[in-house]
């Protein structure tokens, strides 16, 4: 399915794959004489989201079976912002940029979120451990039918062992780099030492990952993308570091990008679109042995803006679009026989609230109140997640307590958050940690400063937007100003991973379906520990705790064990409240209806399967 994807738990967990913002908008209005109350909100977003299902398709993948269709057609779609690079390196750190890349590359192993286990897909594997000497090995055999090829051309170059193996050592183990990938190449031993994960070539198709240390999930560490090490080592050889960055930038001439997967770029104007075409020469084939996919051509209109995206959808202009909760009764009237819309439950990941612990903002005045664990208990306490759901999404969601989903192996239902929605609660623990309200009803800390702050969200997030002006009012209320920013994701990026000179932020990282994931995230010394990254040694107890227990679990085998561990760290950060979750929302899809929809499929898993799909 085209859903799955690199769960490395390196990668898979940082920029590239998880900061995935919320994406809705909107909050239903009424005229001041019409005004509702809450109670009457709930009820009547209830009552409407259950008539709004009944109006769409659920149609979850099951291990179904794709049936053979045929190669044709034009699949039009958007962007919201123009690529930054085409570099696979720079493109770490740039959503749209890494996802646009990825349609050339593939990736070692598939994990099947319905039978939860993992398959080859671009190579096969075999586990070994030594319980003597206490080490684990990853042997990996590539395929030996794939290329890497350019479009237009019959040139065709092998996909070897040295298009995992030489980017792993030569990029992402090159400190100069800099690499998101260069933390998660180690192992932490149980005496607290530092261990590398080698990566050595055995053969032609052939490598090994070697740990140091028997881990709990290797496939999930190792998992990750084919490059084009021929293109990548000669710059290096010849410019290093710098010249590997200047590789396919967004000037350079895309045809002459190589590609080993299903797709050629062909075209990118800036502000206008970006053009792909079919690799027929693709690995993966059907049962009458043609390659996948079926659709001939993509073209991505570059939008700029969410209404602008669903403007074309409305023209006709646009294959599919994920519906905002207060479009769905617009989107369902409209569909008659020309788009059929589905719905998913709830996602898996949510988005969180979060606030800078980083000392180095030490000076500044919320510095202190952010590292206080009552002042964001308490604000987790006046995050009144009832009204988000019923205003914003329309009822269409669910608050979300826990910190492990449902989908991870070691999800305990019994651990959930107990700083609810509570403006009594709040004011308590914000008095036990100092702060009082001054006779103008103002909060104010020990030394009378007025608790006022900037809550960062993504510009082009209209509904983003909404749920930050629903906290900012929530918060008034124990008089906390809270000022809304609304930024350039990517310089929300860079704050976070940079500058570290942001203040609050509601952003997300994906979905922890493994509990290891996020190597980079919840050990303190990751490069995206969000509140404060890069410690050099945990500037807490509790954040000390969470690196020992991440540690074990993830070197843990048996699974009561490992039980303990993980619900030990769930707990921690639910008591701490470094990250906030809001809510967990119903997915919508709406496909046009030229396109045969047999092969079809959305879940809150695998998300919106089209790999498979053909026109009629």
């Amino acid at each position: 399915m085209n859903s799955s994807i690199c769960f490395r738990r390196t990668v898979g967990a940082v920029l590239v794959c998880m900061l995935t913002l919320v994406l809705f908008a909107g909050v239903t209005s009424c005229s001041k004489d019409e005004e509702l109350s809450l109670d009457e909100i709930e009820s009547a977003s209830d009552k409407n989201s259950l008539k709004l299902l009944k109006k769409t398709v659920s149609k979850p993948y099951t291990d179904q079976k794709y049936v053979a269709g045929k190669v044709n057609g034009v699949w039009n779609d958007t962007l919201l912002e123009d690529p930054k690079t085409f570099n696979i390196f720079i493109g770490e750190r740039d959503e749209t940029s890494s996802a646009l890349v990825a349609k050339m590359q593939d990736y070692l192993v598939d994990y099947d979120n319905y039978t939860r286990t993992w398959k080859p897909r671009c190579a096969s594997f075999e586990i070994e451990t030594d319980d003597v000497a206490g080490t684990l090995t990853v042997h990996y055999t590539l395929r030996n039918d794939m290329y890497w090829s350019y479009y237009g051309s019959d040139k065709k170059i092998p996909v070897t062992a040295d298009d995992v193996v030489w980017w792993y050592n030569e990029v992402w183990g090159d400190p100069k780099f800099q690499s998101m990938g260069y933390s998660g190449e180690f192992v932490t031993m149980s005496d607290g030492s530092e261990k590398h994960i080698d990566c050595v070539k055995t053969g032609t198709y052939t490598f090994d990952f070697k740990f140091p240390r028997i881990v709990a999930d290797p496939l999930l560490d190792t998992n990750t993308n084919l490059t084009p090490s021929f293109v990548y080592k000669a710059a290096k050889e010849k410019g290093g570091v710098q010249a590997v960055e200047d590789l396919f930038n967004v000037s350079c001439d895309v045809k002459t990008i190589p590609s080993c997967g299903q797709w050629f770029l062909t075209e990118y104007t800036p502000g206008q679109r970006v053009v792909y075409e079919r690799n027929p020469n693709y690995w993966r084939k059907d049962d009458k042995n043609v390659s996948i996919p079926y659709i001939e051509k993509q073209i991505f209109q570059i939008v700029g803006d969410e209404n602008t995206d669903y403007l074309l959808f409305k023209k006709g202009q646009t294959e599919a679009y994920g519906p905002k909760p207060e479009q769905l009764d617009e989107v369902i009237a409209n569909a008659k026989k020309a788009y059929t819309v589905y719905n998913a439950e709830g996602s898996y990941g949510a988005s969180f609230w979060s606030f800078n612990q980083n000392p180095k903002n030490k000076d500044s005045r919320y510095y202190s109140w952010f590292t206080k664990k009552e002042f964001r208990q308490a604000m987790s306490c006046l995050l009144n997640r009832d009204r988000i759901v019923s205003q914003v999404y329309r009822g269409l969601a669910e608050p979300k307590y826990d910190f492990f989903p449902e989908v991870n192996p070691y999800y305990n239902p019994a651990i959930t958050l107990k700083y609810r929605y509570s403006v009594a609660e709040a004011e308590k623990l914000l008095q036990q940690c100092g702060f009082k309200k001054n006779s103008a009803g103002v909060l104010v800390d020990e030394k009378n400063v007025p608790v006022e702050f900037d809550l960062a969200i993504t510009a082009t997030s209209t509904m983003q937007n909404d749920i930050a002006q629903i906290i900012a009012d929530e918060c008034s209320k124990v008089g906390v100003k809270v000022n809304v920013r609304q930024t350039d994701f990517q310089k929300i990026v860079d704050t976070l991973t940079k500058t570290f000179d942001w203040q609050s932020v509601i952003i997300g990282l994906g979905t922890n379906k493994f509990p290891s994931q996020g190597s980079n995230v919840w050990p303190s010394d990751g490069n995206l520990h969000v509140w404060y990254p890069y410690q050099e040694k945990p500037a807490t107890d509790w954040e000390a705790r969470v690196d020992y227990l991440y540690n074990e679990g993830c070197y843990t085998i048996d699974h009561d064990k490992a039980q303990r561990l993980w619900d030990e760290e769930n707990k921690i950060i639910l008591e701490q409240c470094p990250i906030i979750y809001l809510v967990q929302a119903r997915s919508f899809f709406a496909l046009n209806n030229r396109w045969s929809q047999t092969n079809f499929y959305f879940d809150n898993k695998n998300g919106s399967d089209t790999e498979y799909i053909f026109l009629k």
